[in-house]
Formats: structure tokens, C-alpha cells, sequence
């Protein structure tokens, strides 16, 4: 019988020499591999298409889940509601991709016409328009309603951004320059909306006329100033109004009136509360049975919290994130500067409309009666919404290499229908063009 003299040792594992990999070097890897995709043309062009669909179609889920009860009770039809959605989502993403295949310089056309649009009917809604829930937002057109401040959002960010652009190309911009004319049309839409009682619209505007001065580079003391501005403003506003003071003590302490002024706050905790982790499952929110006023639109966030829980709420915070994320990514990679300055209005517009929303309903901002984008019920909020994120592809077509990457991948799925019904080419160079 023989022995073994060798020292015994531990076996090497199965897998060579990979086993022994450190967690660093992993990281270094996946790291490696997320620089490589973020580098990639097309990155910034399909994380919009994917999360401006994935938002559409999870709002689209929640407005007919959301809307069911009441739709019932007022309409007796529980997916009236779903359905005006539903239209207004089919007129809007075709408005989308049409904006993704315009041209710059009708973005840069665009916004004066708009803009005095926008004022015009602005004025209408003062004259003919209906007053609800202590706001004049809305034009009644038979069953349909328009609230000409959802387009003076894009609007402003069209005009605005085309104006401190032709300032740009004449070299450094004075302080005073960047105000003029961008500060009286800015304040002739606030004072609009403001008269119709619309805060929260008015500090949405705010928000893109901030971006626009930020971007274009205005110094901080020009922000204090116009801040200081904005906070008198406002003071005086929810001084003259007692349902703003009202919502501002609600904010403070909705419990202490939680049949009154803090009636909605207070439901829509109870709703965010009861979904737990992973929510009553889809369709099971009891909120939505009248107890929880606007729960399709002010408030779907509660109503997804309750039937999603809190994964359905990090998946639509972290949505959002990635389409700002997207946003700023087109604003840094092209070099020019109307879509420098209009891609950032966009994101500070849509994120933050978004932001302000969700923190109404988680309770830590006050309630101001603004939609949650591409999620809530209303076609006034959803058409322009499409209509810039359709804008914002057209922008992710001029970061480098984005032009040279769709044509080497060929015609898409909607070029390809219009050429089967004789409305256009498939070629490589119609495509290229």
C-alpha cells in the first residue's frame, strides 16, 4: 500500500480561476459596461421613448382603475373616463412622433405663434371660462375641456428659449437682456393664470422661467432678487384667497381638520398607508369608492400607492428620474443653444410638475391642485406634455452620432405603415434625410 507524501491542500474550485475574482473588479466591470452603454448615440433617444411609454401606459392602468366609481355614478358608464383618455392619448402620440420629426427651426418658429396663442386664450378663460373648486381654469367645448395654461407651458419654453438663444449668438448677455422681454412675458402668462385663481400653474411657470435664466447663466444675485419677488407674490395671493390660508394650515396639520380643509390630505395618507409594499393589488384601491376627491387626477399617486404599494411608487419616482436624467443628457451633448435651454426648461417643466405633485400627496408640500404628467386624467395636460417629449427626441437626434445610428438601423415600424399605405419611402436615403 502506498502512501501520499504531498502536503493536502484545499481543491481549486470548479470554474478556474474566475471563482477568485475580487468584488472590486466586478464592480469595475459593470461600471465598465454602463459607460459603455451611456456612451452609445441612441441612450438618451430610447430612454425617453421607453419612459415616456412606460408612464403613458401605466397612467392610462390607474385612470381606468382610478376613475371607474365615479365615472359610474356621473356618467353610468365606468369607463367614460378611461376612454376621453384614451383619445386624448391616440391624437397625442401621433402629435409626438410628428414633433420628433420636425425640423429645429420650426421649434424656434413655433413659439411666438404659440405663445400669443396662449395669451389669447388665456384672456378667453377669464371672460367664458367655468369656475371650479375656486380656480378659472377651464373653456367647456361641448363635452370636451380645454385649460389653455397646460400649452403656455410649452410655449413658454419654446419662446423663451429661442429668445436668450439669438442673445447668445451675439456674445455675453447683460442681466438686464436676459430679463427683456423674457420677465414681462413670463409675468403676462403668471398674472393670467394667477387671475384664474391657478397657483399651482403659475408656480410651474416660475419653474421654467428659473431653468431658462439658470442655463443661460444668470448670476445668483439676479436669482435673489427675483425669488424675494416670487415669495411676496405668492404671500400676498394666499393672503387674499382664505381657501389657500386654508390649504397652508392644512399642509401644516391635516389631522387637525380631517373633515374640512384637510379632508383630501388626509385620504390620500390613508391611501399612500394602506398599499404596503407591493399594494391591495391592481383595481383594489377602496379610496377610490368616494373617499378620496380627484383620486384620477390631483391624486393618482395616492390611488397607485394603494393599489401598487411602495414598489409601484419608487418605479413611477424613479421613471420620472430617468426622463430628467435624459433631458439634461440632451441639454449637455448637443451644442446649441436653443436646445440646451429648451431641454432643460423641459425637464425642470415635466420632473417638476411631477415632483411637486408627489410631494402634495405624500404631505410634504402643499396641495396645489397640478396633475402628475403622462399619469393623471385630462387631455389638456397630456397633448403638450407628448407634444415636448416628442420635442425632446428630435433633440436626442443631434447628439453626435444619433443621426448616423437611426439611419444605419433603417426605417422604423411608423415609417414602414406609411409606406405600406403609400404615404412614404423606405429607402435608406428618405430615412437619412
Amino acid at each position: 500500500m502506498s502512501t501520499s507524501t504531498g502536503t493536502a491542500g484545499p481543491r481549486p474550485a470548479a470554474g478556474g480561476s474566475k471563482t477568485q475574482e475580487s468584488p472590486a473588479s466586478w464592480m469595475r466591470e459593470q461600471r465598465a459596461a454602463l459607460k459603455e452603454l451611456l456612451d452609445k448615440p441612441l441612450t438618451t433617444y430610447y430612454l425617453i421613448i421607453m419612459c415616456s411609454a412606460l408612464l403613458l401606459a401605466l397612467g392610462l392602468m390607474m385612470v381606468l382603475s382610478a376613475s371607474a366609481v365615479e365615472a359610474q355614478q356621473k356618467t353610468g358608464n365606468p369607463f367614460s373616463w378611461f376612454i376621453k383618455q384614451s383619445l386624448s392619448a391616440g391624437i397625442g402620440l401621433p402629435l409626438m412622433y410628428a414633433c420628433s420629426r420636425l425640423p429645429l427651426k420650426f421649434f424656434r418658429w413655433a413659439g411666438y405663434p404659440l405663445m400669443a396663442l396662449s395669451v389669447l386664450a388665456l384672456v378667453m378663460v377669464l371672460f367664458i371660462g367655468e369656475s371650479e373648486l375656486g380656480a378659472q381654469r377651464w373653456i367647456y367645448l361641448g363635452p370636451f375641456t380645454l385649460q389653455p395654461s397646460e400649452p403656455a407651458k410649452l410655449a413658454l419654453v419654446l419662446w423663451g428659449a429661442d429668445m436668450l438663444a439669438r442673445r447668445a449668438r451675439q456674445g455675453r448677455i447683460e442681466w438686464r437682456q436676459m430679463l427683456i422681454p423674457l420677465m414681462p412675458g413670463t409675468a403676462i402668462l403668471a398674472v393670467m393664470v394667477m387671475l384664474g385663481r391657478d397657483l399651482g400653474t403659475t408656480l410651474v411657470l416660475f419653474m421654467i422661467f428659473l431653468s431658462l435664466l439658470w442655463v443661460v447663466g444668470a448670476p445668483i444675485k439676479l436669482f435673489g432678487g427675483i425669488l424675494a419677488l416670487a415669495v411676496l407674490a405668492a404671500a400676498i395671493m394666499i393672503k387674499v384667497e382664505p381657501y389657500r390660508m386654508a390649504r397652508i394650515g392644512a399642509f401644516l396639520n391635516p389631522w387637525a381638520d380631517a373633515q374640512g380643509a384637510g379632508y383630501q390630505a388626509v385620504q390620500g395618507q390613508i391611501a399612500m398607508g394602506s398599499g404596503g409594499w407591493f399594494g391591495l393589488g391592481l383595481g383594489s384601491s377602496r379610496q377610490k369608492w368616494s373617499w378620496l376627491p380627484h383620486g384620477e387626477s390631483d391624486f393618482i399617486f395616492a390611488i397607485l400607492g394603494e393599489e401598487l404599494g411602495l414598489m409601484g411608487t419608487l418605479m413611477v419616482v424613479a421613471l420620472f428620474g430617468l426622463l430628467g436624467y435624459a433631458g439634461l443628457r440632451v441639454a449637455i451633448r448637443v451644442n446649441d443653444a436653443f436646445v440646451r435651454l429648451a431641454a432643460a426648461a423641459m425637464v425642470a417643466w415635466v420632473v417638476g410638475q411631477g415632483t411637486v405633485n408627489m410631494g402634495a400627496v405624500l404631505g410634504v408640500l402643499p396641495i396645489t391642485g397640478i396633475p402628475l404628467p403622462l399619469v393623471s386624467y385630462g387631455g389638456s395636460s397630456l397633448l403638450p406634455t407628448l407634444a415636448a417629449l416628442g420635442i425632446l427626441l428630435s433633440f436626442a437626434k443631434r447628439e453626435p452620432g444619433a443621426r448616423e445610428a437611426l439611419a444605419a438601423r433603417g426605417p422604423g415600424p411608423a415609417v414602414r405603415a406609411l409606406s405600406w399605405l403609400g404615404l412614404g419611402g423606405t429607402s435608406r436615403g428618405r430615412v437619412r434625410r
